[in-house]
């Protein structure tokens, strides 16, 4: 049975006693050295075990460095299935589209002509390309704020509550697992112009509902409806981050006649900012990729043409490599998009870094 690493007490010269630690191999003042021996015990060992033979000092180093070598092998070996799908499925498919983004990539007969920039060029003067990156653009500005709000929101009321939060936070994390399929096929039925619940309900009240999946104006706001119904993720990522929120500058702040809305502001905000920010982050990087409720609602019958309110960026790329077969210019406009995600994220990040609080962080 392994044992503890015993103290050792130093020559009195040295005027203190030394505790060894794990895996290290060290001479302090005095005539101490700790040594990790194999299957992780540690051993304190003074000159009097080992006299003053180096290579016995040597070879207790070396022990230590394989047992730490076998250590750090074992901990690759758990991993490697995860680097080698990275390097492979992810690094190798976006050197290789990086590859045929400048060239004509014949997908049937495998034949890779340089392209050299003309792919490019075709992008700049192709108007469907602009045109999706402005939906793209608009849906983003327009979903993420709604999501942030929406999942706070949702994150404290679930922080109010006691013993039965986990039942309503297991509830409102279903519609997270529902299939964007299904998802959508409920969503088609809902915003019906014409039989649509949503209609239905706004008729009670007088109100006369908008064609919401026809009207250009109304497309993309009933998209952040449908992404509003997934929002319990980031709902989860703030409710972890409330509950880490100290009470007693809740009550402090009581005590000095603080109300909801100031104590909000004033407390629940600055210390919940790298959360905000990190959602912030998440979210528009998700929303410049927006494609499969969209897909499925309108761009799915290849008969019939997208709606130009509804041509998001990842969908006419979709159609160009898959539809169209055109795999280089749709390989230009997943680089394009890579572009400008990192240079948003950038700015977010050189932005929001100013408005956010970290504990221990006196400046």
């Amino acid at each position: 049975m392994p044992h503890l690493a015993r103290k050792v007490e130093v020559p009195e010269r040295t005027g203190h006693a030394q505790q060894h630690s794990l895996g290290r191999l060290r001479r302090p003042r005095g005539d101490v050295v700790t040594a990790t021996a194999e299957g992780g015990r540690s051993t304190a060992v003074t000159s009097a075990d080992t006299g003053t033979d180096p290579e016995r000092l040597k070879d207790l180093q070396r022990k230590a460095k394989k047992f730490n070598r076998r250590e750090a092998v074992a901990g690759y070996i758990f991993i490697s299935p995860w680097i080698l799908g990275f390097l492979i499925f992810t690094i190798g498919a976006m050197l290789f589209s990086l590859y045929i983004s400048f060239s004509h990539y014949n997908l049937a007969l495998g034949r890779v002509r340089p392209a050299g920039f003309d792919n490019y060029n075709q992008l700049i003067q192709d108007p469907s390309v602009l045109l999706s990156l402005g939906n793209t653009l608009y849906y983003a500005v327009l979903a993420v704020p709604c999501e942030i709000i929406f999942a706070l929101f949702l994150a404290m009321l679930l922080n109010r509550l006691g013993r039965s939060a986990g039942v309503f936070r297991t509830l409102f994390y279903l519609p997270k697992m529902t299939p964007a399929v299904a998802t959508a096929s409920i969503f088609f039925l809902l915003l019906n112009g014409n039989q649509g619940a949503v209609n239905g309900f706004l008729s009670l009240f007088g109100i006369q509902g908008p064609a919401w999946l026809l009207d250009p104006a109304w497309i993309k706001p009933s998209l952040v409806i449908m992404t509003l119904w997934g929002v319990s993720g980031t709902m989860l990522i703030f409710l972890a981050a409330l509950k880490n929120v100290p009470r007693d500058l809740y009550e402090v702040a009581e005590l000095d006649g603080a109300g909801p809305v100031r104590r909000f502001f004033n407390i629940t905000v600055p210390m919940i900012s790298p959360t905000i920010f990190f959602n912030v982050i998440v979210l528009t990087i998700a929303a410049l990729q927006v494609f499969d409720t969209a897909y499925l609602i309108f761009a799915r019958d290849q008969g019939q043409a997208t709606p130009d309110a509804a041509l998001f960026y990842a969908i006419y790329l979709f159609q160009l490599a898959f539809r169209d077969f055109n795999f280089g210019l749709a390989s230009a406009m997943a680089w394009l998009l890579f572009v400008i995600i990192l240079i948003i994220t950038l700015i977010q990040t050189r932005i929001g870094n100013r408005f956010v609080y970290y504990e221990g962080d006196n400046s």
